[in-house]
């Protein structure tokens, strides 16, 4: 049996967090890793206690906002955001940390991650956000999206 590498490791169970996920539009799981110790995961939701979407609706669904624009317009936060959030609700050093996602972080969350310290993301789907990627490189954060044929990231 052929065991995964570490990066096929963590995405598979980013992709396992995503299922979790209450928003309608789309599922997005996230981890954080340091030393092969996963220190938080989250997935994209609404805040605790606060009613799902299925329930109430989607808000950027109503009101037909594209996907990558608008963040604000939602009830619901990211899963980058839940995770580093956790980190924070449980006192869990993220310093350092490498993020793995399903998804290419928005900008929000790319502001979020770079003054968490976090160093490296790793992430399955793109997204589009140009200021996004020109914020990650200016600020010298590792950034790779992962392969699933090889199970490895690429630059």
């Amino acid at each position: 049996m052929q065991r995964p590498s570490w990066d096929q490791y963590f995405m598979d169970i980013t992709s396992l967090v995503a299922t979790r996920s209450s928003c309608l539009r789309r599922q997005v799981g996230a981890l954080l890793v340091k030393d092969r110790n996963i220190l938080a995961t989250g997935y994209n939701g609404v805040p605790s206690g606060i009613t799902h979407c299925e329930a109430v609706g989607c808000l950027r669904e109503r009101l037909k906002v594209p996907s990558g624009e608008r963040h604000e317009l939602c009830r619901g936060l990211h899963a980058e955001q839940n995770a580093i959030i956790q980190a924070a609700k449980h006192g869990t050093n993220i310093d350092g940390a490498t993020l793995y996602c399903t998804t290419m972080p928005c900008i929000i969350c790319t502001k979020m991650i770079i003054n968490a310290g976090i160093t490296t993301v790793i992430y399955g789907e793109g997204y589009a956000d140009d200021l996004a990627r020109e914020m990650i490189a200016e600020s010298g954060i590792t950034i790779h999206h992962f392969n699933p044929d090889d199970g490895e990231h690429t630059a």
